[in-house]
């Protein structure tokens, strides 16, 4: 059995394809967890889901701002934007399939490692939060995404979950407070999780630059820098931030390899198979660049 950390895909299918024919990933006895952004930009959006979806529980993933996108448009809250591939999705006769899917997935996760637990997300935890507030804050998101009602097209228009999407796009609240409620509580969430690079030391978020690590904002730092971060010493995996690109700190790990802008595609073994070891990376080029 071996597992395997995947970065942001992107809708490669193609480099996917590639990569799991590197790894000799076997459904049966392998997992796969992928970080987030499994759609969007790249070709084959739809071909990506498809595959993922039919691996059963092999895939274990968190959601990104791109899937959490796809459902917003999904649902009529947001047109496309003009950089979005999703139309293979959107117009596909599994649609339905496709988006309960995404909608049953979790925005944090933990997995076993080595003799420890590693904390999966797409893109940051605030400074403020331990390993179980990220989860249980994550899981306040994860119950409106999976509860009832539709919340899609013309569909269920007063449940709990059309709107979320429709209330779900803004930069505010830009901070953390237990004493948030509704839609800014889970906004704050929903950015902290899949959006976070920068904020300041006191955890305020800042989204106004997607440089760097060492080009922050004024003020700024990477998030997994602030200082007294309640989860420092717990290892925590993620994508998102392409121009940080392979990041391997003990407690640290990055792995938006930037796949859809021409770049790899890289998983991280966390459990060594017959032809995989532990700790060893595979990265597969990708031929596709985002529009």
């Amino acid at each position: 059995m071996a597992r395997y950390l995947v970065g942001d895909i992107q809708g490669c299918d193609a480099a996917l394809t590639a990569l799991l024919e590197r790894l000799d990933f076997d459904p049966s006895r392998d997992t796969l967890y992928p970080l987030g952004d499994l759609v969007n930009r790249g070709p084959d959006s739809a071909g990506v889901l498809r595959k993922l979806m039919g691996y059963g529980h092999a895939v274990q993933c968190v959601l990104g701002n791109h899937d959490l996108h796809l459902l917003v448009v999904a649902c009529g809250a947001r047109k496309p934007a003009r950089s979005d591939t999703l139309d293979s999705i959107l117009a596909a006769p599994d649609r339905d399939a496709l988006l309960a899917w995404l909608r049953a997935q979790p925005l944090a996760r933990t997995v076993a490692w080595g003799t420890g637990t590693a904390l999966l997300v797409h893109a940051g935890v605030l400074p403020q939060w331990t390993v179980e507030q990220t989860l249980e804050l994550a899981d306040e998101v994860h119950a409106v995404l999976r509860g009832p009602g539709g919340g899609m097209g013309d569909r269920g228009e007063g449940d709990a979950l059309h709107g979320f999407l429709h209330g779900l796009y803004g930069n505010q609240p830009d901070h953390w407070d237990d004493a948030l409620q509704g839609m800014d509580r889970l906004r704050t969430i929903v950015n902290g999780l899949t959006r976070l690079r920068f904020c300041t030391p006191q955890g305020r978020m800042d989204f106004s630059s997607a440089e760097s690590a060492n080009r922050a904002p004024p003020g700024c730092l990477p998030w997994f820098d602030a200082p007294g971060r309640k989860t420092q010493g717990t290892r925590i995996a993620f994508g998102h931030w392409s121009t940080l690109g392979w990041l391997g700190r003990d407690d640290t790990i990055a792995l938006d390899t930037g796949c859809v802008w021409g770049g790899s595609l890289t998983a991280l073994c966390i459990e060594g198979g017959a032809l995989v070891r532990e700790g060893e990376r595979v990265q597969v080029e990708c031929a596709a660049a985002a529009r």
